[in-house]
């Protein structure tokens, strides 16, 4: 009997190795286990997740694709030049293909001296694919095959495989402020204005814990940085290169690093771990932002903890192999660890413990996957602006601009980011690792509901359109996929075969496995959360009532006896009654209490 459970447990531990919900059907099966490259680290991981892109033509516009959604907008952060298309994102040759092009597009602009908006024009056109509330993870192992775009000589392209906190959807400004990239969960009553969602909450809201920190930091697998070899101030490492980057807060406050400059000791973490010294090192041209807001105790600080890694033209013209490996801290630890890797060999990691010069901890959040090629007048181009030029203008073919760009960035143009795979594991039965945008530990469903606005465009009723399964127009089976994918009716409409996704069900279908579903909780929740002298309270008047109205109905049956008081009755004094509607009702209304600010003009 033993042996025969064993049996069915290996056989159900295989199944779901093979089949999960987000594993693409065309991952070979020699990918669907592996092991961690951390030393220390000798568990079994399993597949979770994996995206082989090998249909031809996919389309991941919003609404098409499970796993993925290609923006349609501006992007308004880091001084960007591009705008975003999802046309700009197919699948051509077995692998993901983001375009970036010279195209113009006009978008809405706001003038901060005038506060009147206007129409202006970005003459880069790009493309960013992202897994927001789709696909998340918490802990394990991402690893990208990917060939960069352009060439490694010219700076101005910004192509980045990174991840962020669900609770922020990247280039929406609105979801981000107060969120990113806080990692913090201790309760410091000097930044209750500035983490939203702060440790010192007596009481949780939207499905979340009292007394958790929570917020959306951001881990960086691969941003790279083009431009002319030759040495740069105080690092080993030349361009190109990439940046392997922790981005979190609080960050330092006080005594911070000089840009251009290595830490004073005792003024930066310490206790980062490099691989070959002479290829990688501390980065020291960006240490972190600081997000100003008004009034003055709502800025904070944050903090990049960086390291780039030197590379050559060969990374622009083959595929390489991009791995973190990230482990989250244990519940009510200090302990966990990132660490990342480039074909196999360990570049950088920071531990837990690097973490406690501002308290600040490792991840703890579900996090969602992110590729994209920008271009931002902050990264690659000329600094400080030559002399004699204005560098407000950016545009290839206008000579007033020639003065702003990098030389031979309007050449590089059209520039291809191929991405050859992604694929996820997690450690198999480790409770730190979870799937899923919104986990019992960290929910964020109901958050993102109560706040949608922030996480979609002012001309979108919802943040992200349902999937459509089938229903593009059609003539043969070939333009649905083929007879594997779906058919083409007879009405000419495409209609997709069971796991497949798409309008014209080119995708395969992803899900998780074993959703958790924050409605289903979030009454206890907010019962649960309710002050405990609030409880005591409300016990004691159900108590008295149920006396009273006890005492009331004795002394009615009592009266009803004598003739004398025949016809009289007594009523309830309907005050008890609203009040107990209240009391009973107010454990409930809880979920309906949302975040609001003293400022409303803070609000994006």
């Amino acid at each position: 009997m033993k042996l025969s459970n064993v049996a069915i447990g290996l056989f159900l531990v295989h199944f779901e190795i093979v089949s999960g919900g987000w594993v693409d059907p065309d991952t070979k099966n020699i990918f669907k286990t592996t092991r961690a490259f951390t030393e220390t680290d000798d568990r079994e991981y399993k597949l979770v997740f994996s995206d082989e892109f090998e249909t031809e033509g996919r389309n991941f516009e919003d609404g098409e694709d499970s796993r993925w959604t290609a923006l349609d907008k501006n992007d308004y952060t880091n001084d960007a030049l591009h705008y975003y298309k999802s046309q700009n994102v197919r699948t051509t040759n077995g692998v993901l293909n983001i375009t970036t092009t010279l195209q113009d597009n006009n978008y809405k602009a706001f003038n901060e001296k005038t506060k009147k908006y206007y129409v202006d024009t970005k003459h880069v056109q790009s493309g960013m694919v992202q897994g927001w509330n789709k696909f998340c993870m918490t802990g394990g192992i991402v690893e990208f095959s990917a060939k960069l775009p352009g060439k490694g000589s010219v700076g101005g392209l910004w192509p980045a495989l990174w991840m962020l906190g669900n609770l922020a959807r990247a280039t929406f400004v609105g979801s981000s402020d107060w969120m990113w990239p806080f990692s913090y969960d201790v309760c410091d009553p000097s930044k209750v204005d500035q983490q939203e969602i702060n440790a010192c909450r007596k009481v949780g809201h939207y499905g979340m814990k009292a007394g958790v920190g929570r917020g959306a930091p951001e881990i960086d697998i691969l941003e790279t940085m083009g431009g002319d070899p030759g040495p740069l101030p105080n690092t080993p490492v030349q361009r190109p290169y990439f940046s392997t980057s922790l981005q979190i807060a609080p960050g330092v406050s006080k005594n911070r690093p000089i840009l251009s400059h290595q830490p004073k000791k005792g003024h930066w973490y310490e206790g980062l771990e490099y691989g070959n010294s002479t290829t990688t090192g501390l980065n020291p041209f960006f240490y972190g932002v600081t997000l100003l807001h008004e009034p003055k105790q709502y800025t904070y600080q944050s903090d990049a903890i960086s390291a780039n890694t030197q590379i050559d033209e060969s990374f622009f013209e083959q595929m390489n192999k991009y791995r973190v490996e990230w482990e989250p801290p244990s519940e009510g630890g200090r302990d966990g660890y990132i660490k990342w890797y480039l074909n196999g060999k360990f570049l950088y990691g920071i531990s837990g413990q690097s973490l406690n010069f501002t308290g600040a901890s490792i991840p703890s959040e579900p996090m969602y996957l992110i590729m994209n090629t920008a271009s931002a007048s902050s990264w690659g181009f000329p600094l400080p602006c030559p002399e004699g030029c204005d560098c407000e203008c950016y545009e290839c073919g206008n000579p007033d601009c020639d003065c702003a760009l990098p030389v031979g960035y309007c050449d590089n143009f059209p520039a291809n980011f191929e991405i050859d795979y992604v694929r996820v594991w997690q450690a198999v039965d480790d409770p730190r690792h979870q799937l899923g945008c919104s986990t019992e530990d960290r929910p964020t469903q109901l958050f993102i509901e109560g706040h949608k606005e922030r996480y979609m465009e002012d001309d979108q009723t919802e943040p992200l359109q349902p999937l459509r399964i089938g229903g593009a127009a059609c003539t043969s089976d070939l333009e649905c996929g083929g007879e594997s994918h779906g058919l083409c009716s007879s009405e000419g409409m495409c209609v997709c075969n069971d796991g497949f996704a798409g309008s014209s069900c080119l995708s395969h279908l992803g899900f998780d496995d074993n959703p958790y579903n924050e409605h289903d909780d979030v009454l206890e929740v907010s019962f649960l959360l309710l002050p405990n002298h609030f409880m005591i309270i409300f016990c004691l008047f159900v108590i008295g009532f149920l006396a009273f109205y006890v005492f009331t109905v004795m002394k009615k049956n009592k009266e009803a006896k004598s003739a004398e008081y025949e016809r009289l009755s007594f009523d309830v004094n309907p005050y008890y009654n609203s009040m107990a509607v209240n009391e009973s009702g107010s454990p409930f209304q809880q979920k309906n209490v949302s975040y609001c600010m003293i400022d409303g003009r803070m609000v994006d």
